[in-house]
């Protein structure tokens, strides 16, 4: 029997591990970008786009909003109502752009696991500074090849800033001898 159980979690594994979501129901969202395996990013959401969400297979939803900039929207509710988990890291412009808050997005992107995830904000740019300082800072990538994930995700305005934290954090870990000092 549990030769039987263990041959049938491992033929379907590849179904729930590798779930995509559908970007063609997600086409009208401003600055979508795909992201291998079940990662999309986009800018705002709106109350019209949360069934092309759910058409789309969107189980978790990643907001990097303060609530006031929709006031006018209660995401979270509405997700909520969709059956789409949501969760809400506010990265207040480039001030948000802090090591904490890159573990913080590192945790709820691990948490997302293989689930078909949107991550977003305004314009897709928080987004992309996040998945550049996480690239660079905790998966290791040269800061220009971060710089470069970061811009496939939404990085634009926020690069300067993207850049001059990598670069404070570099000079801690030359000036520490290789360990980084706080961020």
């Amino acid at each position: 029997m549990r030769l039987v159980l263990l041959l049938v979690a491992l033929l379907a594994a590849p179904a729930w591990s590798a779930a995509r979501p559908d970007a063609k129901a997600l086409a009208a969202l401003p600055n979508l970008s795909v992201h291998a395996p079940n990662f999309v990013a986009s800018g705002r959401l709106e109350a019209g786009d949360i069934a092309a969400l759910k058409k789309a297979g969107i189980r978790t939803v990643i907001d990097l909003s303060d609530d006031e900039e929709t006031p006018d929207f209660d995401e979270a509710t509405a997700l909520g109502d969709a059956g789409i988990a949501y969760r809400n890291l506010p990265i207040d412009g480039g001030n948000g752009l802090t090591r904490e808050n890159v573990d913080r997005f590192d945790k709820l992107v691990a948490a997302a696991g293989n689930t078909p995830t949107l991550i977003h904000c305004g314009s897709s740019n928080r987004v992309g500074a996040l998945v550049a300082m996480r690239a660079a800072l905790i998966k290791g990538q040269t800061v220009e090849a971060a710089i470069e994930t970061g811009r496939s995700w939404g990085l634009k305005g926020l690069e300067p800033i993207v850049r001059e934290q990598l670069a404070a954090v570099s000079a801690r870990t030359r000036s520490a001898g290789g360990k980084a000092g706080p961020a």
